[in-house]
């Protein structure tokens, strides 16, 4: 490898097994640069699986990633893809330290030298190859991390010509309204107005709302008269 030695990994600048979030595979191939293919091979061969999966893995929309499996995939795919560190060896990698559980991916010093994956002796401190136990530099995981909030954020904005808007999604409710660009059904701004929330504290309830949203919501049969 030209310049030395990759990073792909390192200790972590926030604690994210408490990032609440659930990912699908459509948002985990356009923030981590992972085929949906490739993410279902990997899970049917048990290479990596999603933290969330429906009883019937048939079902559209049945398998959910967590903000800790992103950042894993995205390390995987500096490894796999950007490095072209053989599969065969990552498996091997995740055999040798299988002790390490979940963890590896995610808050474990990793490296790659000429294709192979290297990690951090907790021993020597020191960076080692996983089979020879040559030493190497390298580069921490929190770019990977901080990088993948940036990219989550942004895949969470909506754009402003959803606000206001409102559309059908058989993702939701059976086919239910929804506001646009969210999964928040109108049925539920309207109970809640319903029960004397105000327009704020509908917002309160859920951030992803604007004032624009909960008119169009709360006139929907109006508009739909017309």
């Amino acid at each position: 490898m030209d310049g030395g030695p990759r990073g792909s990994g390192g200790a972590p600048a926030l604690d994210i097994s408490n990032v609440v979030a659930a990912f699908s595979e459509e948002q985990v191939e356009r923030i981590a640069g992972l085929s949906k293919r490739r993410l279902r091979y990997w899970a049917k061969t048990e290479f990596f699986k999603p933290s969330f999966v429906e009883d019937n893995p048939r079902l559209p929309n049945s398998r959910f990633y967590s903000f800790k499996d992103m950042v894993a995939l995205r390390t995987l795919e500096r490894l796999r893809v950007r490095n072209i560190v053989p599969l065969q060896h990552l498996r091997k990698v995740a055999e040798v330290l299988s002790h390490l559980k979940d963890e590896l991916w995610t808050s474990t010093t990793l490296y790659v030298l000429d294709r192979q994956v290297v990690l951090s002796n907790p021993e020597t401190g020191r960076p080692e190859e996983v089979v020879s136990g040559q030493y190497v530099l390298g580069i921490p995981l929190k770019e990977v991390i901080d990088d993948t909030g940036e990219k989550v954020a942004r895949l969470r904005r909506r754009p402003p010509a959803s606000i206001g808007k409102l559309r059908k999604s058989r993702s939701i409710g059976r086919n239910a309204w929804s506001v646009a660009g969210t999964r928040i059904a109108v049925g539920s701004i309207r109970r809640l107005h319903e029960d004397g929330y105000s327009v704020d504290r509908i917002i309160e309830e859920y951030p992803d709302l604007t004032p624009e949203d909960i008119d169009a919501a709360l006139n929907h049969d109006e508009a739909q008269a017309a």
